[in-house]
């Protein structure tokens, strides 16, 4: 599926958020930025657009971006990321403490096993190394039945006009209602690894950002 709208998911989510991914992803990336990691990982990177965002923040650090898609990451490559290593985030071919910090932008949702995926990235984290995720969530408020109108209805309508690919999206709704968020979330983090785990909603919960750091083994 990925691999069908890689020519156009760039596109697609810059018009579908209305370009308000542009804003998130520099927020994390300023996060990072913050921590000043010298060996970063990007799970599910796609086109790189995350990935990219920090390498500008830290030019020095070696950033390393991962996906299952090989078109994805060929358009990545084709954008400035120099290292992309075709993986699955469930069994990623690093050693143990490889990484000073991994994020995943709007890719822990897709994933098959939320657990199994989080215990990965703990064990390619170095003790005491960050985590970043950045995922869509639903707002509570006014604007949580006008997300949801827009999320189930106009969205998936909207998508299969940009790519041609509609089956492609009508999924997304269903998995950001099914995906954990808030406290939910932090403490589905912290039973895989991780400690301190905080989060910081954006755009009046739309997305939000979850950080935490890897617990000594």
């Amino acid at each position: 599926m990925f691999d069908r709208i890689a020519g156009r998911y760039d596109l697609a989510n810059h018009v579908l958020s209305g370009g308000i991914d542009f804003v998130w992803r520099r927020r994390a990336a300023e996060i990072v930025g913050n921590w000043q990691p010298q060996r970063v990982l990007d799970l599910a990177t796609g086109s790189g657009d995350l990935a990219l965002a920090i390498a500008h923040k830290l030019p020095e650090a070696e950033m390393t971006g991962t996906d299952f898609s090989s078109e994805m990451l060929a358009r990545a490559s084709k954008k400035g990321l120099k290292r992309t290593v075709v993986a699955d985030a469930l069994h990623l071919p690093f050693a143990d403490a490889s990484f000073d910090c991994v994020t995943v932008g709007f890719g822990l949702r897709n994933m098959t096993d939320w657990d199994a995926a989080l215990r990965e990235v703990a064990r390619v984290l170095v003790p005491g190394g960050h985590f970043l995720v950045l995922d869509f969530s639903i707002p509570s408020g006014p604007l949580r039945p006008l997300y949801r109108a827009y999320l189930h209805g106009c969205l998936p309508f909207a998508a299969a006009l940009l790519t041609g690919q509609r089956d492609a999206y009508a999924y997304l709704g269903e998995s950001i209602e099914q995906f954990p968020s808030g406290q939910a979330m932090l403490r589905l983090i912290e039973a895989n690894g991780f400690a301190s785990a905080r989060c910081q909603p954006l755009t009046g919960g739309i997305a939000t950002i979850y950080t935490a750091t890897a617990a000594a083994r």
